[in-house]
């Protein structure tokens, strides 16, 4: 392939080879930017108003250059269309992607620049300005499309051959030569090569790129506290740079650093809050770190960036309308009735938008039921449930999720013996399978909202520290507390035998100690062998027979 001579422009030549998508709301500027394409020397020219049309002549026609109005009126704006091509690979490597727009804020241009638009084009436009940004690029594009060409299918090897075969014929695209190569190293997993590229490139100049690639290929390699330090500083550096609090957030996680993860997140939301998945990301792991009203704010930002969004899911409502009923548990004052009336009405948008979907429409009952019970309207919630019981019965599959829900649900209006038969079954059905099992153990040792899941958790650790001082009456106290809360708790209950077994050891009076330790056994009877404190159930109860004999 000839490419074009390096400080020209293609000419008409160049731009009457490649077909164009010109998205605007407004007719006049779409039949403007038809005249001034023309008088490049572009010829397959298609015009259409919005989003829908847009992303519906992308499936099933090959274009080479979109131009994109950002904001398209109401509904779906310039970035959701984007972000749809890219997730539907609607749009080849070797296509341009180019944002128009008048917006100025802040808001919306971080937004925008989270999909990477290969270029911004700023209103007012004439025709010299499109010719030499549009034409710049168009070169670039002809120099690359080999390259790009083997990267769209996925010929990984070919396109770092054809990469390293470019550097000494291409100078001008250097840069773009070896970011693509570190790329391509690392999906290759040549994770040595791949940071050799980017040490070479900032032994010559600190490029945020490349410092990036090379915190990714570190994560990769499990060097979490270099990884960390690394983005830290990149970020300190170039605060807008989103990816990096991405990134950042995964490694403290690895390192098990869930609170700072999410104090990540929240610094990045703040420079760029209409990133959807930043959002459910934060919103998960507020509610990994019991941070219920941030992980309901974050929900509650995730439906609504979802509205238009190809990222849309019914989960998102779910687990929305899940928090607010947490939340709400309990609490019948006007805050807590405000926030039970937000989630049945989340529950109704989102069987609205939604709709024709019988598994929802279950979810959403089970959710309702348990939004009743916590307001202590129990006439509601025993009725939603009696309609629940009816529709398990006609369904001959439920997921999972569901299932555990219902056993909550069970837990929260006191049909305990039910929601522990659903579990043993679970337990047993999904025994090799330790996610599952991790999710059943969960909801079998804490069957409470989770404002008494925290208080029960703060006792708890409150009397492992107690008993690791050697203070057992204080262990033992703190822990008759916990238990009142979560009588059946298996590691509350474990947590306590134990401390009656040291005092046993330091006491002549043994009789009564005894006794107590095989009242907190008896109620771990019936705990499934597939339950996590499974093996120290069983050793706790050798020991205590030792001990008797």
């Amino acid at each position: 392939m000839n490419s074009p001579p390096e400080n020209t422009l293609p000419g008409a030549g160049g731009f009457s080879k490649l077909a164009y998508l010109v998205v605007d709301d407004f007719e006049n500027f779409r039949i403007s930017m038809r005249h001034m394409l023309r008088s490049c020397g572009a010829d397959n020219i298609e015009l259409v108003a919005n989003a829908r049309s847009a992303v519906q002549y992308c499936t099933y026609n090959h274009v080479d250059v979109v131009l994109c109005d950002y904001n398209l009126g109401e509904g779906r704006n310039g970035q959701h269309i984007l972000e749809e091509l890219r997730y539907k690979k609607l749009l080849k490597r070797s296509s341009l992607f180019l944002m128009v727009t008048s917006e100025t804020s802040r808001e919306i241009v971080m937004g925008a620049r989270e999909y990477q638009p290969d270029a911004y084009l700023t209103k007012p436009i004439n025709r010299a300005m499109l010719e030499k940004r549009l034409g710049s690029l168009i070169s670039q594009r002809n120099a690359l499309l080999p390259i790009n060409r083997e990267i769209d299918r996925e010929n990984y090897p070919e396109a770092t051959s054809l990469c390293l075969e470019a550097l000494t014929r291409l100078p001008r695209y250097k840069t773009w030569l070896m970011k693509t190569l570190g790329e391509l190293y690392f999906l290759l997993g040549d994770l040595s090569h791949s940071i050799k590229i980017y040490d070479e490139v900032l032994a010559k100049r600190e490029l945020s790129w490349a410092s990036f690639g090379r915190c990714k290929v570190l994560l990769a390699n499990q060097r979490y506290d270099d990884a960390v330090e690394s983005l830290q500083r990149l970020i300190e550096k170039h605060p807008d740079y989103m990816e990096a609090y991405d990134l950042l957030a995964e490694g403290l996680e690895r390192q098990n650093r869930p609170g700072q993860a999410q104090r990540v997140l929240e610094q990045a939301i703040n420079h760029s809050p209409n990133a959807l998945r930043r959002q459910k990301h934060l919103a998960e792991l507020a509610e990994s770190n019991q941070d219920m009203e941030k992980a309901a704010d974050a929900w509650r930002h995730t439906v609504s960036l979802g509205m238009h969004s190809i990222h849309d899911s019914p989960k998102h409502y779910l687990a929305l309308a899940n928090t607010l009923c947490d939340l709400s548990e309990g609490t019948t004052a006007s805050e807590g009735q405000a926030l039970a009336g937000e989630a049945l009405k989340t529950l109704a948008t989102m069987e609205k938008r939604f709709s024709g979907q019988e598994a929802l429409e279950l979810r959403s009952q089970i959710i309702q039921c348990r939004v009743h019970a916590g307001q202590e309207n129990t006439k509601d919630a025993d009725a939603t449930l009696e309609q629940i019981r009816t529709k398990l019965e006609n369904t001959s599959q439920v997921g999972l999720d569901t299932e555990l829900d219902y056993a909550k649900t069970l837990f929260r209006l006191n049909h305990a013996g039910e929601a522990k038969e659903l579990l043993a079954e679970l337990a047993e059905k999904y025994s090799s399978d330790p996610v599952a099992l991790r999710k059943i153990d969960n909801l079998l040792d804490e069957p409470v909202g989770f404002r008494t899941k925290i208080k029960a958790r703060r006792l708890n650790r409150e009397g492992i520290a107690a008993f690791e001082s050697g203070n057992l009456k204080e262990a033992r106290l703190i822990f008759d507390k916990a238990l009142k809360i979560i009588p059946d708790h298996p590691a509350l209950n474990l947590n306590q035998v134990q401390v009656l077994m040291k005092e046993h050891e330091n006491t002549t009076e043994t009789g009564n100690l005894m006794e107590l330790c095989q009242h907190h056994l008896d109620r771990l009877a019936d705990l499934p062998e597939q339950h996590g404190q499974y093996r120290r159930y069983l050793a706790l109860q050798r020991k205590l027979k030792g001990q008797r004999q």
